[in-house]
């Protein structure tokens, strides 16, 4: 297997992926979907979350050796950028949707300085649009944004575009693809359902109306 099924077949061993075809989930956005994606349960899982963790470590240092500093996107970011930042031996800040409402007003926490090199750290990349708004968080604060990171991403048309429009490269653990495809490998969807799950993608908002 390569590494962006390794990374799917971990998120279905620990049940943070449920696909549900029939049943769909609602999403905050209002849309019907089929899947659900909660990569922090992989947090309470020492083995898969270890390996994870390597794994992003590695590709930051394989495809982003000129960041001085990982930057995690509130909430879900916050843990897998701190753990690849320990690994790494690099500086970690954090950022949230809006400063802070008391004390200092931060929006960004950390000892961050104009000029530096910053990596961005997500968890799951749907439409981009959230954690494209934090990069400009940070552009706007002085620094270089060289890229964003995440563990996992439905391959949206959409986010596509919108990182190009960004100017932001983005590199990803797993996608879409392969967890389908695990997942009927593992005998967890049928082929038929593989098409209604494919078909989603396609036209997310849309879909199930």
């Amino acid at each position: 297997m390569d590494n962006a099924t390794v990374v799917a077949d971990k998120l279905l061993q620990v049940r943070a992926v449920k696909l549900s075809p029939e049943a769909p989930f609602t999403w905050a956005s209002g849309w019907k979907c089929p899947i659900y994606c909660d990569n922090r349960k992989v947090l309470a899982h020492p083995h898969e979350r270890d390996f994870l963790k390597s794994e992003l470590a590695n590709v930051i240092f394989e495809q982003f050796a000129d960041a001085e500093v990982l930057a995690g996107v509130a909430t879900a970011g916050i843990p897998w950028g701190a753990m690849a930042a320990d690994q790494l031996k690099l500086p970690f800040c954090y950022v949230r949707p809006k400063p802070k409402e008391h004390g200092l007003g931060n929006q960004i926490e950390g000892n961050l300085q104009a000029g530096q090199s910053v990596l961005v750290v997500e968890d799951l990349i749907s439409t981009g649009k959230s954690s494209l708004q934090l990069v400009e968080v940070l552009r706007n604060a002085g620094v270089k944004v060289v890229g964003m990171v995440a563990l996992f991403t439905y391959g949206f048309p959409a986010a596509d575009e919108a990182f190009k429009q960004a100017d932001l490269k983005l590199v990803t653990l797993s996608n879409y693809p392969a967890l389908i495809d695990r997942a009927i490998s593992k005998g967890l969807v049928s082929l038929e359902q593989q098409q209604v799950l494919m078909a989603w993608r396609e036209n997310p908002a849309n879909w199930g109306r």
